[in-house]
């Protein structure tokens, strides 16, 4: 790590001289781009280095060429990436393996590969689809990772969004490996790692904006972006064969909240570099225009609590937009209100966020929700989780009057600082629905921008970087392909874009790009403190028992003769009332009894399995003729 932190520090000083201006910031980046270029190709002596991409000569002020990348010297051995021999070409094809976060908004995890190294980009979430019965979580299949184990470097991670750090502690138990991220992304895993026990035994590395890593036979580069949540990264990362730049999620904010805004100069003096491939986040491809900044939120919050002056104020957010957090509680200092967070995501994230610097709260502001009673309606607001009208969530249990400590009342203002995310209207609108038959005024518009690009920005990264390739990521197929016409529009060849699905292998290097195989991908779901134990037939058979109920049929045999001694009887959950359906319950006993019988006669020594068919055969065709329904048949035989 010595000299990975020697280089981060002359890459610093040089970007430091490049600011100063004049005949020293051209030299200065002219030298900065040779040693760049020389770090993250490796190389050795008496070899022409290749470029990463042609691109235009620059000239020295004396008007000789010194620093085309075809005559640099070749680098020290320290300030290349670890793990390649002096003189060695770049012989082999870089790999871009997505493990997730296509076909859908979560789950994001993406491999690069090149020879003997492998960099992972984010290890993500996502959360149940309405028929995964009783799952808690969705992570990626790493099966591919966990096979070529030797290989894995580390995770760099672009922010601390659930959707990119939440399968971390589920990841880590089996591919141990160091993580790369930002201070508070980092802060954030860290509180995740303590729950799962793993903080002690995984290496947790704090990478600042501007600093390189290597990595194997990469080098990777933080870039600062502006996103719902502080401390965003893209990535620039650099390979044998060329650069891919991640962007990570992000958007164009001038005025951010907190921290500096997007560091477009460096996009585009890595893009004048030349860029092998743009992986560009498409979640608001669709939308014309640009985002508007965050802080645009914050006059509106003014606004509402001036109009509702009088009214106790609950506002449902995303516990990570911590940004959002701020102005709320910016605001309600204005108006001389005391602040309560209730939701233990909220509580997690506002404790690291403040305690690590990036949430300011003014002293004597913050309450405990217990300490709520005790103010009048008009000096409190209730910042809380449930914005996506997720059932455990706290505004939800509140509006359902399930919550131990706050209740609904007529006169009530809940805010709702989000957009339901696709897939999520429905429970929004129940949520909607039950606060305002309380009584509450519920306003959710107006009270929300996203933290995503929108076209114009998208265009704007393009313009900057100028890849030869695009892979639109991050987003269902249709926000895909509408980042895909985007990139067209910019004049990218149609056979230089690429839509891929999780799995695909896309090998690609300065003269070619194509789809080569297909790895192992999918859900694995999380159900309590089982991972990976719940499967396919399993959440049918959910299903099954949900929408139909089950009916049990209990059968005893006599050992050795196979003679009924007792039964059957049947046993009835969640398909009929049975002290209502008595005279159906009997005649379904009868019907199996002289089954099993007409079985035993025509077969004295029938195994259980052969009784057990018969039994389920004959109850469900007798079930589906009476009620038209098709319940689960579980048949029981007990040998005495």
């Amino acid at each position: 790590m010595k000299s990975e932190n020697n280089d981060d520090n002359k890459n610093a000083e040089s970007r430091v001289q490049v600011s100063a201006g004049g005949a020293r910031r051209t030299a200065s980046r002219q030298k900065n781009a040779g040693s760049r270029t020389r770090q993250y190709r490796g190389g050795g002596k008496n070899r022409q280095d290749k470029p990463f991409r042609p691109t235009a000569k620059k000239t020295a002020a004396g008007g000789a060429v010194k620093n085309s990348r075809n005559t640099q010297k070749p680098a020290k051995t320290s300030g290349r990436p670890s793990g390649r021999k002096n003189g060695r070409r770049a012989t082999s094809k870089l790999k871009i393996i997505p493990l997730g976060g296509l076909e859908q908004i979560g789950m994001n995890i993406t491999a690069f590969e090149y020879g003997d190294s492998i960099v992972v980009v984010d290890c993500g979430l996502s959360f149940p689809e309405d028929d995964m019965l009783g799952i808690d979580l969705v992570i990626p299949d790493v099966t591919y990772l966990k096979e070529n184990i030797s290989k894995v470097k580390g995770f760099v991670i672009t922010h601390g969004h659930e959707d990119h750090i939440g399968a971390l502690p589920y990841v880590l138990k089996e591919i141990n490996v160091p993580i790369y991220a930002t201070k508070l992304t980092l802060g954030l895993i860290r509180n995740k790692l303590k729950e799962h026990n793993l903080v002690r035994s995984t290496k947790l590395k704090e990478v600042k904006h501007g600093q390189v890593i290597n990595l194997g036979d990469f080098a990777v580069e933080f870039i600062k972006t502006n996103h719902s949540i502080q401390d965003a990264s893209a990535l620039a990362i650099y390979s044998p064969v060329g650069i891919v730049i991640h962007t990570g999620d992000f958007k164009v904010d001038y005025t951010p909240v907190f921290g500096d805004a997007i560091d477009l100069q460096r996009f585009a003096e890595i893009g004048k570099k030349g860029v092998l491939a743009l992986m560009c986040e498409s979640t608001n491809a669709e939308r014309p225009g640009f985002t508007m900044s965050e802080r645009t939120v914050g006059h509106v919050f003014d606004n509402l609590f001036n109009e509702y002056r009088t009214s106790r104020i609950i506002i449902a957010t995303f516990a990570s937009n911590v940004d959002r957090v701020q102005q709320i509680i910016n605001t309600a200092y204005r108006f001389g209100r005391k602040v309560a967070v209730e939701g233990r995501s909220m509580v997690n994230v506002i404790s690291v966020a403040s305690e690590l610097g990036y949430l300011q709260i003014p002293e004597n502001t913050l309450i405990e929700i217990d300490q709520v009673k005790n103010y009048p309606d008009d000096k409190v607001v209730l910042i809380t989780t449930g914005s996506q009208g997720e059932s455990m969530a706290a505004l939800s249990r509140m509006a359902s009057n399930m919550h131990r400590k706050v209740q609904i009342k007529p006169g009530d203002t809940v805010i709702f600082s989000s957009n339901p995310i696709p897939g999520n209207e429905k429970a929004v609108s129940r949520v909607i629905n039950e606060l305002s038959m309380k009584g509450a005024d519920v306003i959710f518009q107006d009270a929300h921008v996203s933290g995503h690009a929108c076209q114009e920005e998208i265009k704007l990264i393009y313009s900057l970087v100028h890849p030869k390739y695009a892979i639109p990521v991050h987003g269902e197929y249709r926000h895909l392909k509408a980042q895909a016409q985007v990139a067209e529009s910019l004049g990218i060849p149609k056979d230089n874009i690429f839509l891929l699905s999780s799995g695909d292998v896309l090998e690609l290097d300065e003269e070619k790009a194509q789809v080569v195989d297909r790895v192992q991908t999918g859900a694995i779901l999380v159900d309590g403190l089982g991972v990976g134990d719940v499967g396919n037939i399993v959440l049918r058979d959910r299903q099954h028992l949900a929408e139909d109920g089950i009916i049990i049929v209990v059968l005893t045999l006599e050992s050795g003769s196979g003679r009924v001694l007792a039964g059957p009887d049947i046993v009835s959950r969640g398909f009929v009332y049975v002290r209502e359906s008595e005279d159906l319950m009997e005649e379904a006993r009868q019907v199996v009894t002289d089954a099993v019988e007409d079985c035993l006669n025509h077969q004295r020594n029938a195994d259980w399995s052969k009784i057990k068919l018969v039994i389920r055969d004959t109850m469900n065709e007798f079930i589906w003729k009476k009620t038209k329904r098709r319940p689960m048949i579980l048949p029981i035989i007990m040998d005495v």
